[in-house]
């Protein structure tokens, strides 16, 4: 078939069974093999009707029928025209609407007095058709029928700002029914519900009562229907789940276990009768992103003897997840399952967990081999600590089930495995909220770390559904004046606005919306996005300038004390009134698509005063910045806060003399990373971003995975080269932030961006560097997979890029003007001069900024002040810094008490052996 419609989808959803929205928006993807192919016209089928609409668009197009009804299921087929005709009918797609309305639920919460298990026990005449269960739980639950677990759902129904939106999920329980006496029932937990909520140690933050909601609903092929819901007429009893709590774990004593209890007839006479629970049923809403499940079950790497004689099993891969058990012992035996992201003198550190127990405990039955696998809590380990009659061990790995959509590689493995890892780090806190780390007592939905995070998670996975329904839970939690939480769902911290995670409310919209073509989230959140822009707007007064109040400011820059991670080089006012400049733009962009004019008059208005208040307060003539540090010039040349080209070429040019002063190690936090390297390589400064890339010194990105990190860490150094753990008391080994570069690996390293919203147009634009040979990204957009992958050869580079059917691609190549394909594969080859420099011998006289560009002369240099006075170590263990601008060698040792001589003869040696090392080659990589 040459030209044909697949993939078929409606809203964000892989799996339309319960469908929220009433008017479903559908996209597909034309799969042809002509070239330059692009529709002119789509025609979709259901219920009987016909809507023909002469269109280009294929991605969230609007539905063209009235609107479903709550239960109604309708078949959609949708068939395109182009230059080749009209294409086939596509395959049947299936969308069924979940309960819509609030009248539409007459179940009651029913709620255990003591224990854990809910059942009920309800007729089935003959002839069933189709059964749907439509549940959700106060707590998380994992429901029954007929001795049979429902769904495959982990952690149900999920974490949302309950007073305002609570998740039910819907499940086809057709085959799971039998003609006569049939059984649903319910385990439940704490979950984020009633359990441990943050560093505070809260409890029961949404209630003190578990109560599960269900309603069952049996259509027969007669045509009539029945419902069975939850009421007063349940029964609940004390099951083997002892306690679990997300942080801390689980205890299962499987002597407790209540064989047959989901099934018919089971004899519960001594089970009590459950109370009744009054909730709105209005805040029940159907989900918009996948739910958690279980997506890979990963062996052992390698099984460890402790010093201490404890068995320690090592999964090679730093996950997040349970572990998966068989044992064989007496009962009352117990296993005991401790779990920690490193070691530390070959023992679980358990150190960096805080106050989280990561604990789980099953007490054996007996009379056989036993399977087990916790079922109410998750923890972040590469390592787990087994004691007990434990046969087998595997590691499920357990995050919401996006569909991955983006990939990278490259010819530098170091870099590779960075990718790796952000990948990884995205998988483990993607649960359900996006947290900033899954293992310690925390795991929040930090808005900071997903605002700077939000381009690469774009790019990875289909995150539009799972971060829409996060958004909707930050519109919720602001607060009236406009104020958003530091975490979402709000677990009531204290605090003030803050920018750059207060953001998180325009930018996060914004970046789904290109990356997703989805002005859908533009509309919903428009009021949030205003909101929040507007508080800030009180905040910073006439002046435009922001520079009260408590800011995180660059978060977590290195040469922040261990402590005080808010007290980085750059000024945090800086931080705070950049943010309000790109806000208040972005926010009169949103205005633009949505047609509302007189917005984005108002606030395209309100940039440009901030920007220039920017402009007068902070930025001289000469285009430096009040606070001179990486993020300063970064903020400004990627927030357009520059008035010129001018001073944007001197701060670029300050920008990458900064940079190299320190080595080409990391002096930027959470505001800065993201900005860094395009800040760099879009002013003409690309060799520079790529020495920044692929630095390995701490601190750097490569610098943990050279330590073998799995996953990206929450600090530049939360494991000290000698291996130490860092102090800081806050250092966790799975936080995403600063993997956000990813999207500069995509976008700059391989060359693949959106040129239009949604990828309908790309732009591929390669821009090779750093010794790489070769690099690669594909994407599966909303149009169909795009890739660009470029190869070095001789003097040559040649350039792949597939663009997908329906779209168009602007093309940028070295030394060629940008130019625009159709769809289909392209292949371009075009001279290419690999860029080298033979650096100038080093000798005492040399400019520190030239030692400082190279990491052995560096290195050599620090390591002989040290010696000498080891309390500097602090200070410049993170390179020679801004003073290697205007000092020579041997004026900096003549400062070194007791230098003289000694000192600089040892230099002088080793410089010798460096320039001596590769005489032909670039010196800059010694």
């Amino acid at each position: 078939m040459r030209t044909h419609v697949s993939a078929v989808r409606f809203e964000h959803l892989r799996e339309p069974l319960g469908i929220g929205a009433p008017r479903p928006r559908l996209s597909w993807v034309t799969e042809t093999v002509e070239n330059g192919w692009s529709q002119t016209a789509y025609e979709i089928e259901a219920r009987g009707e016909r809507a023909l609409v002469e269109s280009a668009e294929s991605v969230l197009v609007e539905w063209p029928f009235s609107p479903l009804a709550s239960r109604e299921q309708v078949v959609v087929r949708v068939r395109v025209q182009g230059p080749d005709g009209w294409t086939p009918w596509s395959r049947a797609s299936h969308v069924e609407a979940g309960l819509l309305e609030a009248a539409d639920w007459d179940a009651q919460f029913v709620s255990p007095t003591d224990g854990s298990l809910v059942r009920g026990e309800f007729q089935v005449r003959g002839g069933v058709k189709h059964a749907r269960l439509y549940a959700t739980a106060l707590g998380v639950y994992e429901a029954e029928l007929n001795g049979r677990v429902v769904g495959d759902h982990v952690l149900a129904p999920g974490w949302t700002a309950y007073g305002h939106r609570l998740r039910y999920q819907t499940f086809d329980v057709t085959g799971m029914l039998r003609e006569g006496t049939n059984c649903l029932g319910a385990m439940l937990a704490d979950g984020w519900y009633r359990g441990r909520l943050g560093f505070e140690g809260k409890r029961g933050l949404y209630g003190d009562r578990l109560a599960w909601l269900a309603q069952l609903e049996v259509v027969y092929g007669d045509g009539t229907s029945e419902r069975f819901r939850t009421g007063p007429t349940w029964r609940a009893a004390p099951g083997p789940l002892v306690s679990s709590d997300l942080y801390d774990g689980e205890v299962h004593d499987a002597r407790r276990e209540r064989p047959g209890w989901s099934k018919p007839g089971h004899q519960d006479e001594a089970w009590h009768q459950v109370e009744v629970l009054e909730r709105d049923l209005s805040t029940l809403v159907a989900p918009e992103g996948p739910p958690v499940r279980v997506t890979e079950i990963l062996p052992p790497a390698r099984t460890l003897t402790s010093p201490s004689g404890d068995t320690i099993i090592d999964f090679g891969q730093n996950v997040v997840g349970r572990l998966r058990i068989k044992a064989r012992g007496r009962a009352g035996d117990r296993v005991i399952l401790r779990h920690a992201e490193v070691l530390h003198d070959g023992e679980l550190c358990m150190t960096p967990l805080r106050t989280a127990e990561a604990t789980d405990t099953y007490i054996l039955r007996g009379g056989g081999t036993e399977t087990w696998e916790p079922r109410f809590t998750f923890h972040g380990f590469r390592y787990a600590e087994v004691t007990g009659p434990v046969e087998e061990v595997s590691a499920a790995v357990c995050h919401s089930d996006m569909e991955r959509t983006g990939w990278f590689s490259c010819s530098d493995p170091l870099l590779e495995r960075l990718h790796d890892n952000v990948v990884w780090s995205m998988r483990g806190n993607f649960l359900d909220v996006p947290t900033d780390c899954p293992q310690r007592d925390e795991r929040l939905g930090w808005t900071g770390d997903l605002q700077v995070f939000a381009p690469t998670a774009s790019f990875l996975y289909d995150c539009a559904g799972f971060l829409t329904s996060w958004l909707a839970d930050l519109a919720a939690e602001q607060r009236e004046e406009g104020l958003v939480p530091y975490v979402v769902p709000d677990i009531g911290l204290p605090g003030v606005a803050a920018a750059a995670w207060g953001d998180a409310a325009v930018v996060v919209p914004w970046v789904l919306y290109r990356h997703f073509g989805d002005p859908g989230i533009l509309k919903r959140q428009f009021s949030s996005m205003r909101a929040w822009v507007d508080h800030v707007t009180e905040l910073a007064g006439p002046e435009r300038i922001w520079n009260a109040g408590f800011q995180f400011g660059d978060w977590l820059d290195p040469t922040a004390p261990a402590d005080r991670p808010d007290q980085a080089r750059t000024y945090p006012e800086i931080v705070a009134t950049a943010y309000f400049a790109r806000s208040a733009d972005l926010l009169a962009r949103a205005a633009a698509v949505l047609a509302r004019d007189e917005d984005a008059a108002v606030y395209s208005a309100l940039a440009a005063e901030v920007r220039q208040a920017f402009q007068d307060e902070y930025i001289t003539a000469g285009g430096r910045l009040l606070s001179d540090s990486l993020t300063a010039y970064a903020l400004a040349l990627q927030f357009a806060l520059l008035p010129d080209a001018s001073r944007r070429h001197r701060a670029a040019a300050r920008l990458a003399d900064l940079a190299r002063a320190n080595g080409y190690k990391i002096s930027t936090g959470f505001v800065g990373t993201p900005l860094i390297c395009d800040a760099l390589a879009e002013e003409g400064h690309l060799d520079s971003a790529y020495r920044l890339l692929l630095q390995q010194e701490c601190p750097s990105w490569l610098y943990p995975v050279t330590m073998g990190a799995t996953t990206i860490w929450e600090r530049w150094d939360s494991l000290r080269p000698d291996g130490t753990l860092n102090p800081s008391g806050m250092t966790s080994f799975n936080h995403y932030a600063f993997g956000a570069v990813a999207d500069w690996l995509h976008r700059t390293v391989a060359g693949l961006a959106p040129a239009a919203p949604g990828y309908r147009k790309v732009a591929v634009r390669p821009q090779p560097g750093g010794g790489l040979t070769h690099a690669a990204a594909r994407l599966r957009t909303p149009y169909g997979l795009a890739s660009c992958s470029w190869r070095t050869g001789g003097d040559r580079l040649t350039v792949e890029a597939d663009v997908p059917a329906n779209t168009t691609a602007d093309i940028t190549l070295p030394g060629r003007e940008t130019f625009t394909v159709g769809s289909g594969t392209h292949t371009w080859t075009v001279p290419y001069a690999v860029a080298t420099s033979v650096a100038a011998p080093l000798s005492l006289d040399s400019p520190l900024s030239d030692v400082a560009e190279r990491p052995a002369a560096e290195r050599l240099l620090v390591d002989a002040i040290v010696r000498r006075m080891p309390e500097l170590a602090e200070h410049i263990e993170t390179g020679l810094g801004a003073t290697a601008q205007n000092m020579t060698v041997r004026q900096a040792i003549a400062l070194i008490p007791g230098g003289g001589e000694e000192l600089a003869g040892e230099l002088e040696a080793g410089f010798a052996l460096l320039n001596g090392a590769r005489e032909e080659a670039d010196l800059t990589s010694l």
